[in-house]
């Protein structure tokens, strides 16, 4: 989710998808005011008591990523003597310049390099309480844990601890260079994702001494912060630091690989070399020496974040790690929402000019594959078959492949549909659309962003936010969401078992039939063509030929 403009590319195509500046190398202080205070094996921290729930902020997980440590994994951060403030937001990872407003804008004051903090919401008196995870959205280049649609306060109340991380993102978070490789045995680029498995391994030391229980940690993300999830459940690193996984409106696209041009896409190094050449840097000393913020600015648009293929921090690509069942065998809930691209409009085809081009479009290619997509996505409103097709081909495709391929690997696996909306949204054409989700899973419908259509304060959004909190908190916590009052959950299974989130939760079988069946017969051809897949978009589709076993 991008909290900070609606443009911010996916791959060339994919367009969209702090606070007070607190130091982590503040000295601690050595008076702490009145406050819960905790003895944590990183140090002492002092928080805020919040009714019944102990809050602290801006703790800081690795030591700063500043100077020669920029573009370097991530190191625990030093143990501090004293007592750290731990009553105010670190700041937000150093992202671009915002310029213009959309639904999800969002004032995250002041940025710095110096992010990687973490917030943690506890019951006062926990103790081995289920510890939620969350990893922010934002394209892997915009947002930070400090959003106040992500407090978990509420979350919190219902006996669990929340714990929201910083990651580093954009170019600092994600630059692969040969320099960079040649510095660290081979291996450069997935900083940001780097970063997020040293908040886990920092939560796997040290909640205990918050009531935590370190065995029983969730790992949770919406948009990109749901691809983040994707990449910890492949990423060999991260197993054994979480035992469940939430991944909303996650994108499982093709990647580029660390050292090799793949699936038609640059090696990350050989892009990694291109922005040097375009910034008129001659190395990576040159590109340390630039002023962090001037830096992304001048990548923005340029340069796409995303993981690197590189065989130890990610093994393979994303569709292969899960085909071949080498993901993390854990319980998954996994979902999307109806109305996606209504606020990602860049991101689907312009409606050609007549319905017949619109048909001549798509049989050209999609070849035997056309009549399946043109009676899933008719000419007769061009339009919604756009939105439609592009939301299934990034988010519906990819949910309901994380559901199936879990459950062939014999792990529980909940699959959703989110179909909710409420007056506001629909007078604004944003039914159930992107990260709308997101103010009923954490029971904030009163802390959106400025622009956001208004949650109205009525019964029937009341019971969808307890029953949404509900499901996420008991899964948290068991491994099987439930919400007292309302529908059993079905796993998914042999069934296609799922909850669609409508005007209630209504339990169904088979999401969309035929929608998981064309998009992933259009991804293996891709595949078997060595073309990459995030293009894999109605009439902006390249060309598909058939290939065996592609269906």
């Amino acid at each position: 989710m991008n909290l900070r403009k609606p443009g911010v590319a996916l791959a060339a195509a994919l367009a969209c998808l702090a606070a007070s500046c607190m130091s982590s190398e503040a000295p601690a202080s050595s008076q702490a005011s009145a406050g819960p205070v905790v003895n944590a094996p990183a140090g002492s921290v002092q928080g805020v008591a919040q009714g019944t729930l102990h809050v602290f902020k801006g703790i800081p997980y690795a030591s700063p990523p500043i100077g020669p440590a920029r573009w370097k994994a991530p190191m625990p951060a030093a143990h501090w003597s004293g007592t750290k403030d731990a009553t105010k937001f670190g700041a937000a990872c150093v992202q671009p310049t915002p310029r213009g407003q959309s639904i999800y804008s969002s004032d995250l004051g002041q940025t710095s390099e110096d992010c990687l903090t973490l917030n943690i919401w506890t019951p006062a008196k926990a103790s081995k309480a289920p510890v939620f995870v969350w990893i922010h959205g934002g394209s892997l280049v915009t947002g930070s844990s400090k959003e106040s649609l992500y407090d978990g306060a509420r979350m919190a109340e219902r006996g669990i601890i929340v714990v929201s991380i910083n990651y580093r993102l954009g170019v600092l978070g994600y630059l692969a260079h040969p320099e960079l490789s040649a510095e660290a045995n081979g291996y450069s680029g997935n900083y940001g994702l780097l970063d997020q498995i040293e908040a886990l391994r920092w939560v796997k030391t040290n909640i205990g001494a918050f009531g935590g229980d370190s065995n029983n940690v969730t790992v949770a993300g919406e948009s990109a912060g749901g691809l983040s999830v994707m990449y910890l459940l492949a990423s060999p690193p991260a197993r054994g630091l979480f035992q469940k996984a939430v991944a909303e409106s996650a994108y499982m696209i093709s990647t580029q690989a660390l050292k090799e041009k793949a699936y038609g896409a640059p090696s990350a190094e050989e892009s990694g070399v291109m922005l040097a050449t375009r910034l008129k840097a001659s190395g990576i000393a040159d590109l340390r020496a630039m002023d962090a913020q001037k830096l992304t600015d001048a990548a923005a648009g340029g340069f796409q974040p995303f993981g690197a293929i590189d065989g130890k921090i990610l093994p393979a690509q994303l569709v292969e790690v899960f085909d071949k069942g080498e993901q993390a065998h854990v319980p998954l809930l996994a979902g999307f929402n109806s109305g996606e691209i209504r606020s990602l409009q860049t991101l689907a085809p312009p409606p050609p000019a007549t319905s017949a081009d619109y048909e001549k479009t798509i049989r050209e290619r999609y070849g035997d594959l056309a009549d399946e997509f043109l009676r899933l996505y008719p000419s007769s409103n061009m339009h919604e078959s756009l939105f439609a097709a592009t939301r299934d081909a990034f988010y519906g495709w990819t949910a309901e492949r994380l559901a199936r391929k879990q459950a062939a690997a014999g792990a529980p696996a909940f699959l959703y549909e989110f179909d909710h909306s409420y007056p506001a949204a629909e007078a604004a054409n944003l039914h159930a659309h992107h990260a709308s989700e997101l103010p009923y899973v954490f029971a904030n419908p009163d802390r959106t962003p400025a622009l956001w259509p208004k949650i109205p304060a009525t019964p029937a959004e009341t019971r969808m936010s307890d029953a949404m909190i509900g499901y996420w908190t008991s899964f948290a916590r068991t491994g099987r969401p439930q919400a007292k009052g309302e529908s059993d959950w079905p796993a998914y299974g042999k069934t296609g078992g799922y909850m669609l989130f409508s005007d209630i939760p209504h339990a169904s079988e088979h999401v969309m039939p035929g929608m998981y069946e064309l998009q992933e017969a259009s991804v293996c051809r891709r595949k078997a063509a060595n073309t990459g897949w995030t293009l894999n978009i109605a009439t902006r589709s390249p060309p598909l030929a058939k290939a065996p076993g592609c269906g």
